[in-house]
């Protein structure tokens, strides 16, 4: 299978995803799906009830990645393989999705404080008749954090829009004491896996 040419669809609003494709040579066009407004959003990211977070992660990334791949079909543009991603945080059997409040992003980093959690990102490619995913799953292990470095962190604009209310890409990098996995992949794209699957969609990677 051959691209059109040697560009990708981005279907994720996510800047670090952008930082990433760009430091493999991989180049992309963005092509948004709706999270909000009065007609919903384009894909739920709410868990199902009993849901695990491996198969949340799997089932969110592969339906963006079917929109997003269906807008191209829809609006007659140029085909090329569709990329999206889902990351989630969890700990104790709980998903941790994005804090709504400050409150709520105190509380999930004292959660986390001193302990082990995962980190799972998964990805869908979807080009023609081409449907794969992957999903990579980290642990991350945070020191004892300080109510002031918690209070600190949260009055930052860092928290909100991440899963488990911290991202390794920034000052949340000095809770980090150990983890064991893919560092791209704790940002929200694990390179290894990515590659492989654009690779086998009939982008020119080396």
């Amino acid at each position: 299978m051959k691209t059109a040419d040697h560009k990708i669809y981005l279907a994720s609003k996510s800047p670090r995803r952008r930082e990433l494709l760009r430091q493999i040579g991989v180049d992309f066009e963005l092509l948004l799906l709706r999270s909000d407004g009065p007609r919903g959003a384009d894909v739920t990211e709410e868990v199902l009830p009993g849901e695990s977070a491996l198969d949340y992660v799997a089932r969110v990334s592969n339906e963006k990645a079917a929109f997003a791949w269906d807008l191209v079909r829809r609006r007659h543009l140029t085909p090329r393989p569709v990329l999206a991603a889902d990351t989630t945080v969890t700990i104790d059997g709980v998903i941790l999705g994005k804090p709504a409040d400050r409150a709520e992003a105190v509380a999930m980093l004292q959660q986390l404080s001193g302990r082990t959690h995962e980190v799972l990102t998964s990805i869908a490619v979807h080009y023609k008749d081409f449907a794969e995913q992957r999903t990579q799953v980290s642990q991350v292990r945070f020191g004892v954090l300080s109510p002031a470095s918690i209070t600190a962190y949260c009055t930052t604009p860092e928290p909100y829009d991440k899963a488990g209310g911290y991202g390794i890409q920034g000052s949340a990098a000095l809770f980090v004491e150990h983890i064991e996995g893919s560092h791209s992949g704790i940002m929200g794209l694990p390179l290894y896996e990515t590659a492989q699957l654009l690779r086998l969609a009939g982008l020119p990677l080396p």
